[in-house]
């Protein structure tokens, strides 16, 4: 990644160890007291021009490299992201109005983004309409000089606190599904949107249901062009599926499991050793994959077959090192502060890895994207020869 990205790594390390509690397993808990640590420490990363460092200086980044924001991904998410629901703003939300939106939505959306003040939600997924999204049918039908948005999301996280909500929705009926659908970015303050959340393991603020009952949205809350949503959405999730390093949080805990266990560690079965060092293997080949989407990214040749590729691959990583993990954490045994934490560490991400091959689209779906782009371009070889 190079020298740069090596100095953010040590002064990203230093403002976690100074700012963020040792024991933070994350934002969305049942004390109140989690998230405000993370509102706090985005408006810290931000006026450093941390939080958004590869945006352009004019949006609130400092025109940093795509690598020193990848950095940036690896130590939030290697710490139980102590940015909150703020990485989904800064991965891709504020991002794709860049490429797409209006300079009045760029002024209106990008700054406060930039200055960690605002929470976004994403309005994708419906009860019928989750892996197949192009069917959804929440409908934004032509009310005078602007539209009357009714409808229903669900699995919607973080839509309790979020102020804003990038949402898609059908504005006409075509032949293909994939046509006739248009983004809008909505204020959750709208009085005809509720928000009722549903309880998970994963804990409050995560999982919600969110209608829509005539909610009114004008030129100026379409983001890109009237019925040119689908185009955008695969952009964003090509962005989601990358943007989240979780292979970082994964080979953190199985470097540290050696170390916290100390003379407990021999006392490890071979066999579960064997599986420890397989998963850090794995967890390399999960970095270098998500590096090679990345680098695809930065040229602007990245497919959804690349992304879908390395979702598959980490998502499987996070759920098997979970299982590894779990059996480790069995052996530190003993109450010191080390031991607490990292039993609570690897019990909160194997509970998290549960639902890991199921958001941002099923791992099923991902491997169907993978199999026809292979399929296709082996099609154009027998073609061409």
């Amino acid at each position: 990644m190079g020298e740069a990205a090596s100095e953010l790594r040590g002064e990203l390390r230093r403002l976690i160890a100074a700012e963020v509690p040792p024991d933070f397993l994350g934002a969305f808990t049942d004390d109140p007291a989690d998230l405000a640590v993370a509102q706090r420490f985005s408006r810290i990363l931000a006026e450093r021009g941390l939080l958004c460092a590869a945006w352009p200086v004019e949006f609130g980044g400092r025109g940093a490299s795509i690598w020193e924001q990848t950095a940036v991904r690896e130590e939030m998410w290697a710490r139980h992201e102590p940015r909150g629901a703020q990485y989904m703003g800064v991965n891709w939300v504020g991002p794709t109005i860049m490429r797409h939106g209006s300079p009045e939505q760029q002024r209106k959306h990008l700054p406060p983004i930039a200055r960690g003040e605002v929470i976004w939600c994403q309005g994708f997924s419906e009860p019928d309409s989750g892996s197949d999204l192009a069917s959804l049918r929440t409908t934004a039908r032509r009310d005078g000089d602007g539209w009357r948005i009714s409808g229903q999301k669900i699995w919607t996280s973080y839509a309790g606190m979020a102020q804003w909500c990038f949402l898609l929705a059908r504005t006409s009926k075509e032949e293909r599904k994939q046509q006739g659908l248009t983004v809008f970015l909505l204020p959750m303050s709208d009085p005809g949107i509720e928000v009722r959340p549903i309880r998970s393991m994963l804990g409050p603020h995560h999982l919600n249901e969110v209608f829509f009952d005539g909610v009114r949205a004008t030129e100026a809350d379409v983001l890109g062009t009237v019925g040119g949503g689908w185009p955008v959405v695969q952009e964003v999730l090509a962005f989601e599926r990358v943007g989240i390093a979780r292979y970082a949080r994964c080979e953190r805990l199985l470097q540290a499991a050696p170390e916290v266990l100390g003379e407990n560690w021999d006392d490890l079965p071979c066999g579960l050793r064997g599986r420890w060092a397989r998963m850090l293997t794995h967890c390399r080949r999960a970095r270098l994959l998500a590096y090679q989407v990345v680098s695809l990214q930065d040229s602007g040749q990245v497919t959804p077959a690349d992304a879908a590729a390395y979702r598959i691959a980490v998502t499987r990583l996070d759920q098997d090192s979970g299982a590894v993990l779990t059996e480790i954490a069995a052996y530190a045994t003993g109450e010191t502060p080390a031991r607490q934490r990292f039993r609570r560490a690897v019990a909160d991400h194997a509970r998290y890895a549960h639902a890991a091959t199921v958001a941002s689209g099923s791992v099923e779906m991902q491997r169907i994207l993978l199999a026809r782009a292979l399929l296709g371009g082996n099609r154009k070889k027998r073609d061409a020869a």
